[in-house]
């Protein structure tokens, strides 16, 4: 049978977990009906209280995965919906393992245990695709499978996580952190325990992801610095736009001449960069190749609409015989430390020196000073003021605020953010 074409018999779906995505994957499989797609039974803890009335009388609901998985199930195709690495792991193994292929926005589980899976899935003629792992359904991961694999990636960038997104667009027009968190998690953003978004592991795993399939490199999520968005305050924005500048949480990786380096933390984003102009829940990704340069993908990365028409884009696939394109990778470590410009915040009890004494701690660790900004009005007890460096190392720079946190005249440790510089 060609590759293009729709299997005779309907490929049969499970589906595990209906929650905000899984009842919207439901939703386009009953409403659109794909051809070669049929969606046959739904596991879901507490099953009873997630029953509608949409859903056809054939499709048998669950609280057990099990009925998925057994050999005799009527399932094709597990659609992994919970998240996690944990029993989620354990069912996309053993569905592997059964010749059952796989779909999931478990983006989690495909940053840590990716290859060993997709090893599995080959090994027992099935699939795995996760096209909804990263960005929702702005189609990055196929567009760099199919779309970029001629190019070399150099560099991958971008807005990853669309909670934080939200909350610090939403602090960029003067709204507090702790009341847009709230909203965000009244809308559905933002989990009841924020800690994965606005920590920047969630952010974290997605580059891993990405750093594998564009970079062909396979880093351990663990070893991605990662720093979290609740640092920043209200003064940043309005040092910022003092800048021309705002402030985003952005996950970047490289690979430089001196090795591999990578991070996920909140950056003073210059006006003119196409970062700065993502809004609310948006996603945007940048690759930067070798041969064809700079490639943007934006979009609505985050809620359960975009993320389903993701998972049923992968599902149309395998109903034409179309899996992911195979992508060589080497394990590697990240080693090498960028040199790049930082914007420093300081909170003094002021009085006369203070610059001069900035300035020689920066100095013994050879980083020059690039502006100084202060607003007025502050209280002298306590203010806050801003200086830019020089490209430097953030080795050298972590000395150097230690050292000035040491000083007497120092409130609180000073808050540093890279500055993107494209």
């Amino acid at each position: 049978m060609p590759s293009s074409a729709v299997s005779s018999s309907p490929l049969r779906i499970g589906l595990v977990g209906f929650g905000t995505v899984g009842s919207a994957v439901a939703r386009i499989l009953t409403e659109s009906s794909p051809v070669g797609l049929v969606l046959t039974r739904i596991a879901n803890r507490s099953v009873a209280r997630k029953r509608v009335d949409w859903i056809p009388p054939s499709v048998i609901w669950t609280d057990s995965v099990d009925d998925l998985l057994a050999p005799s199930a009527p399932v094709d195709i597990l659609v992994e919906l919970v998240g996690g690495l944990d029993p989620a792991g354990n069912w996309v193994r053993r569905a592997l393992s059964a010749g059952k292929s796989v779909v999931t926005a478990n983006k989690k589980l495909i940053a840590f245990h990716g290859p060993e899976l997709e090893s599995l899935a080959r090994a027992h003629n099935a699939h795995l695709l996760f096209g909804a792992a990263v960005a929702g359904g702005i189609p990055v991961i196929p567009g760099i499978e199919h779309g970029l694999s001629g190019d070399r990636i150099t560099r991958v960038e971008g807005i990853l996580n669309g909670t934080c997104n939200f909350i610090l667009s939403a602090m960029e027009s003067g709204s507090d952190y702790a009341a847009v968190l709230a909203d965000a998690q009244h809308r559905g953003y933002a989990e009841a325990d924020p800690t994965e978004d606005v920590g920047g592991f969630d952010a974290r795993a997605k580059l891993a992801i990405l750093m594998r399939l564009a970079m062909r490199v396979h880093v351990a999520p663990d070893e991605i610095e990662t720093r979290p968005i609740t640092t920043v305050s209200a003064v940043d924005f309005a040092y910022a736009a003092e800048l021309n500048s705002t402030i985003r949480q952005i996950a970047r990786a490289e690979i430089t001449p001196t090795g591999l380096a990578a991070v996920v933390s909140p950056m003073l984003i210059p006006r003119r960069s196409p970062l700065a102009w993502s809004t609310g829940t948006e996603n945007m990704v940048i690759t930067t190749g070798a041969h064809g340069g700079d490639v943007v993908f934006s979009g609505h990365g985050a809620g359960g609409h975009p993320t389903a028409v993701a998972v049923v884009s992968d599902l149309v696939n395998l109903a034409h015989g179309l899996g992911r394109a195979p992508i060589p990778f080497a394990p590697a470590h990240i080693s090498a430390e960028p040199e790049v410009p930082h914007y420093i915040r300081f909170l003094v009890r002021d009085r006369p020196g203070i610059v001069a004494a900035i300035a020689g701690a920066l100095a013994a660790e050879e980083i020059n000073l690039n502006a100084i900004l202060q607003k007025p009005g502050c209280c002298a007890d306590s203010l806050p003021f801003v200086v830019t460096v020089e490209p430097c190392r953030a080795s050298s720079l972590a000395r150097a605020l230690a050292a000035i946190t040491r000083m007497d005249f120092v409130l609180t440790p000073p808050f540093d953010m890279q500055i993107l510089e494209k």
